[in-house]
């Protein structure tokens, strides 16, 4: 009988050539992965015309005193609600807690809490997210989609958007630069 391994608090990072272009030089911080499924937040890719300010306005709450951060494409499904991944230093309610990592949060009293200047130091605003049926990922895990990698929290927070995929790569030991989309064969 072979072990199931669970990977939440990993980073998901695309292998290039992935079927699925939507994805192409993705990083998924993956928040819930369990028996019944996966959910992840890509963190790679700013939306264009969206930004902080103007979402917390569309809900009626003062962005004037926040920084206007991007807003990021967290992934296809569902992709006009909203998630905030977070550092540990705020907890609110229906916050998903991803081990020692990060938080997930997708309800508005974490954006009033920042808006307020009351909330998590650490943050990333998302529109949408990736999710996975039962057995789903694990099986693309198998293929050549997906490189399984340590979510550290700095360079989840740190690292500027368009730098996170190599710079993931680069902390597990992995030249980007090198990588090639397909298996040879001699």
């Amino acid at each position: 009988m072979t072990e199931t391994r669970f990977y939440g608090g990993h980073f998901l990072l695309a292998l290039p050539g992935m079927a699925d272009t939507r994805f192409d030089h993705s990083v998924v911080a993956l928040c819930v992965h369990d028996e019944n499924g996966a959910l992840g937040i890509a963190v790679g890719e700013e939306m264009e015309g969206v930004s902080f300010r103007e979402l917390l306005e569309s809900f009626d709450i003062d962005g004037s005193q926040v920084p206007d951060i991007p807003v990021l494409r967290g992934g296809p499904v569902e992709p006009r609600r909203g998630f905030v991944l977070h550092s540990l230093d705020w907890g609110g309610q229906d916050m998903v807690q991803v081990g020692d990592r990060w938080g997930l949060s997708g309800s508005l009293d974490i954006l009033k809490a920042i808006a307020q200047g009351r909330g998590p130091s650490r943050y990333l605003v998302a529109l949408g997210y990736a999710g996975w049926g039962a057995g789903q990922l694990e099986q693309e895990m198998t293929g050549d989609s997906w490189f399984l990698a340590d979510g550290d929290p700095d360079l989840l927070f740190e690292i500027p958007t368009r730098r996170k995929w190599a710079a993931a790569y680069a902390a597990a030991g992995v030249d980007a630069s090198h990588l090639v989309s397909g298996a040879g064969s001699a």
